[in-house]
């Protein structure tokens, strides 16, 4: 007797992504991508349906309700494919070569991915979304699997040479490098700025005519270029951007937190799933925002996102989880987008009842709590209202014949008890796997916060830090897992979970001083040379050298969702170059920048990471090197409240015999640039400042030495 084949059931269950065990009830047999889906799909000479998506998609659901539930579907699927489902935050090796396909013959793209593959994992045929019966120029589901299956047997060949070419366009975007490089990019941060203000949607906020995203590499893009020129357009599209993420219903004005993006133009009504890279990265353009022009609202909205990070996302022993999905349970039972985050006067004026207002009474406060934030009966979300700022402090106190500081206190205490309110309805779903990149974008988030208030609001990142250490990292191996989820650790690193980690790591040494902590990412980054430089093609590719095979081996050179891992890798090698000069790192950077050179100053915007790493090169960082046996703490404040792009903070024992301890532990023969000849002098913390191969002289004084940067700028 012999064993049943894989394919004969759905092996969904035995995954540990939330994302495929949602599926894992299918009467699809629905296969993770493994050889043993593979295998079949050759031996039974039939092509693969791939569908990728995440666990948070909203459009993922409804394919899934429409047809993945469907028991003629699943027939159709399972007699005449392999199906298998992806988790993109799992593989985005996958998304990225079949998702750059759908780009290349659609236009577009998104989630949920659906690909027809040759049993080789050659594509064939590709589109997102697709209904369960055709409608709006879009083919059913059901007569699509007909006509594929009819296609594969009757014009076969047409299919497989479609394949190769699909294959060889995507190799050709994704995979090679120019046979020759050039030098690496000059004055691409104003050229990248320039376009960025060309693309702004002046009236609105941020970019875009329909959806709006946010775009926080942009926001970094415009003030570093501001500094640079002192243009104050850059600056106002920049503020205008921050502006309106925080101002309208991108942002969860009860509970903090940015949603995925609004999908309309003036950042009204969100896609209401909360990922944390969102939660990362704009919170460190806030940061940079209030760096650059002192505005307290933008320090308050990131502190106040963190808060919302460490409560609702933050795994008991400290590292973060994925997503919150977009949908939760609704009054009629079922799941509905945004049921969590939306109200209706009377479920305001229900949520306030009873509390103690020293201003106000309850109906009066529940009045300014629904003026301030546009909570009307007919609503702007099927009914109900998406919470966004309509009216300022100073015109609620005149209306309300208030004064202003009374009007926020009355909003303070209507907002937690309306947050308290909320927390009886049920709950979004969360994704609880810990992935080691997005869990890197978040320690620079808490690390710069850090900075600007205090090291003790890094705490959470130091957990996560040391969780990520002990259960993905393997010392030994030097390697990277990229995935834990309840213990079950699997999926090798991808550049960007190096990088993004890395950096994570050398922002929370900047912030605390921990030795193990830049250690950390000096290991990461010797990593990042070993397994992902191509010398001979002058890259640094996503996937490791050893990895899987696949019909194309990417590089991620522009920004998406999340940052260009390139761009962050060849940034961070730049900035660790100072403390292992003799590595190379910055030769890696610089030939990475020369590499893709005439790519970057093509289309700077789409690069803006790479752009940002140009610049760096170009310009260097501001770099401080601090002698004491700790930051002290009104340094501290000063550093955190100073707009410096670049900036490398490195703290050395102030004596030469605590820095030969140090060394020790690093398995350093010498003391690196940033370190040697600047010990402590005249017995007292002593700051080093440096730029461009610059530095001013020693000095006691942290407000002496950043002035001095503004003079070598």
């Amino acid at each position: 007797m012999t064993d049943a084949a894989p394919t004969d059931r759905n092996r969904l269950d035995d995954e540990e992504s939330p994302y495929l065990r949602q599926h894992a009830d299918n009467p699809v047999n629905w296969q993770p991508w493994d050889d043993a889906a593979l295998d079949a799909a050759r031996e039974r000479d039939v092509p693969i349906f791939l569908s990728v998506g995440y666990s948070a998609c909203h459009w993922c659901h409804v394919m899934e309700d429409e047809s993945f539930e469907d028991p003629d579907i699943a027939r159709k699927l399972n007699e005449n494919f392999v199906p298998i489902k992806v988790d993109r935050e799992e593989r985005p090796d996958l998304d990225s070569i079949y998702q750059s396909i759908c780009q290349m013959t659609q236009g577009t793209g998104g989630w949920p991915l659906s690909v027809f593959l040759t049993p080789e994992g050659e594509p064939f045929f590709v589109g997102t979304y697709f209904p369960p019966e055709s409608k709006r120029g879009m083919p059913g589901f059901g007569q699509l699997l007909d006509d594929i299956t009819e296609s594969w047997e009757t014009e076969r060949d047409g299919l497989q040479q479609r394949a190769e070419k699909w294959t060889n366009a995507v190799r050709g975007e994704l995979e090679e490098t120019p046979e020759s490089a050039g030098e690496a990019p000059s004055e691409t941060l104003d050229a990248a700025a320039q376009a960025a203000v060309r693309g702004a949607d002046r009236d609105h906020g941020g970019w875009g005519r329909g959806q709006k995203f946010p775009q926080a590499g942009r926001v970094h893009v415009l003030l570093r270029a501001h500094r640079r020129t002192g243009r104050d357009q850059y600056r106002e599209v920049a503020t205008e951007a921050l502006d309106a993420m925080i101002e309208g219903g991108l942002y969860d004005h009860v509970g903090g937190g940015f949603h995925r993006y609004c999908t309309d133009r003036d950042w009204t009504v969100p896609h209401f799933e909360k990922m944390l890279y969102d939660n990362a990265e704009i919170p460190r353009a806030l940061l940079a925002g209030y760096q650059a022009t002192g505005d307290e609202r933008y320090r308050e909205y990131a502190l106040d996102t963190l808060e919302f990070v460490t409560r609702e996302l933050q795994h008991p022993d400290g590292g973060f989880f994925s997503t919150l999905d977009a949908q939760s349970e609704g009054e009629d039972g079922e799941q509905e987008e945004g049921a969590f985050y939306v109200w209706t006067p009377e479920a305001v004026r229900e949520a306030v009842a009873g509390t103690d207002f020293d201003a106000v009474d309850d109906d009066t406060a529940a009045e300014i709590f629904c003026d301030r934030y546009g909570v009307t009966e007919p609503g702007n979300f099927e009914g109900r209202t998406v919470l966004t700022v309509v009216a300022d402090i100073d015109d609620l106190a005149d209306a309300y014949s208030l004064d202003p500081a009374d009007v926020e206190t009355v909003l303070d205490e209507a907002t937690t008890a309306v947050f308290e309110a909320r927390e009886d309805r049920p709950r979004p779903r969360r994704d609880e796997k810990i992935l080691a990149g997005w869990n890197g974008l978040m320690l620079s988030a808490y690390a710069e916060a850090g900075l600007v208030a205090g090291p003790e609001v890094a705490e959470p990142a130091v957990d996560a830090v040391e969780f990520l250490r002990e259960h993905l990292w393997d010392a030994e191996e030097r390697r990277l897992a990229r995935r834990y989820k309840d213990g079950d650790v699997s999926v090798d690193g991808y550049l960007e979970d190096y990088a993004f980690l890395a950096r994570g790591a050398f922002d929370l040494y900047q912030v605390t001083g921990g030795l193990d902590h830049l250690a950390f990412a000096l290991d990461l980054a010797r990593a990042i040379e070993a397994n992902f430089w191509d010398a001979d093609a002058g890259t640094l590719y996503f996937t490791p050298a050893d990895g899987e095979g696949l019909v194309a081996r990417p590089q991620e050179l522009t920004d998406q969702s999340t940052p260009s891992s390139a761009g962050v890798a060849a940034d961070l090698l730049l900035a660790l170059d100072h403390f292992l000069p003799r590595e190379g790192f910055a030769d890696v950077a610089e030939t990475v920048l020369a590499t893709h050179g005439n790519e970057i100053e093509s289309d700077p915007l789409r690069h803006a990471s790479l752009v940002l790493a140009a610049d760096g090169y170009e310009h260097g960082g501001h770099e401080l090197t601090v002698a004491a046996d700790s930051l002290p703490e009104d340094w501290r404040a000063a550093v955190g409240e100073a707009y410096l792009p670049g900036r490398i903070l490195t703290r050395r024992p102030p004596r030469a015999d605590e820095l030969a301890d140090w060394l020790d532990r690093l398995h350093l023969d010498e003391a690196p640039p940033i370190w040697a000849d600047r010990g402590e002098r005249d017995g007292e913390p002593t700051v080093y400042a440096c730029r461009a191969f610059t530095c001013s002289p020693p000095r006691h004084d942290i407000e002496a030495a950043l002035d001095w940067f503004e003079t070598a700028d």
